[in-house]
């Protein structure tokens, strides 16, 4: 028998984690879907640590009163800078059975495997970048890789402003390769840490020499998701399977349903919420 209203939560500052979303459909397309995307106050990328905490925690409390036993941080930087506390110190005192997951590890435990040289690139946000949460998770996971960063500040407003296909994105695109690619000559693999920017592949792809890999954590992510529910049954058992998807924002829908559907791939039609 069905279950009822127990959707797995996706999260994001705005419509950058519908690329991990679409991912994840891909291969669990039998499940519930809860889309909460915090338009009203993207990008989270500059923002000081506590008010990133505050803004996931409130966003992570709403998809908990909407049935979500399972939550994704499909956000580089809230998984960066928030992720952590919410699972240490508030999931013990408001759901002790639910789960909030992020992006950074799964991604971290394979993107050693891409490199043949040892030398891997992460692209993100300032404020991922900032982190260093990268840097740590893939130095637990490979001692023996070197991480290089490069932040890419330019890169959100460019695809939040449907801008990423025009000419005038090939500067910023080249300009933060070209910095870090300087860093080493031997990085044969870049990791997209930002949702954004599966969006530039295109771009990306040409400034590149074939030889250098370039990972998006979509599948990644589907991936290691997959993996958890079948390691953790007492979850799975409360992830509702109906195949629905529900799209939520924070912001105006008209705004949110005209970015979304570039990132989804098909039409999305969200509806407003206050959290």
């Amino acid at each position: 028998m069905n279950k009822k209203n127990n959707p797995i939560g996706i999260f994001d500052s705005g419509v950058g984690g519908l690329t991990v979303m679409k991912d994840i459909i891909h291969r669990l397309p039998s499940y519930d879907y809860l889309y909460l995307g915090d338009s009203a106050r993207t990008p989270y990328g500059n923002r000081s640590f506590e008010s990133i905490y505050q803004f996931t925690l409130q966003c992570v409390e709403y998809l908990f009163s909407q049935g979500c036993h399972l939550i994704i941080l499909a956000c580089n930087t809230a998984s960066a800078k928030a992720l952590r506390t919410v699972q240490q110190r508030d999931l013990p005192r408001i759901a002790p059975n639910k789960r909030v997951l992020g992006v950074i590890r799964p991604t971290a435990e394979v993107i050693g495997l891409h490199s043949k040289t040892g030398h891997v690139g992460v692209l993100g946000t300032t404020g991922t970048v900032q982190s260093d949460s990268y840097e740590i998770e893939i130095k637990h996971q490979f001692p023996k890789l070197t991480v290089y960063q490069q932040a890419c500040p330019m890169w959100v407003p460019l695809v939040e402003n449907n801008e990423h296909n025009n000419p005038g994105a090939d500067y910023f695109v080249k300009k933060y390769l070209d910095q870090l690619l300087q860093q080493s000559p031997d990085i044969d693999t870049l990791l997209l840490a930002c949702t954004h920017y599966p969006l530039l592949i295109p771009k990306i792809r040409n400034v590149l020499s074939e030889d250098i890999s370039v990972i998006s954590q979509g599948p990644i992510v589907a991936a290691s998701l997959q993996d958890y529910l079948k390691r953790h049954p007492e979850i799975e058992k409360n992830c509702s399977e109906n195949g629905t998807r529900r799209f939520l924002t924070t912001d105006a829908p008209e705004q949110f349903d005209h970015h979304a559907t570039t990132f989804f791939g098909q039409e999305v039609t969200s509806e407003f919420i206050d959290v």
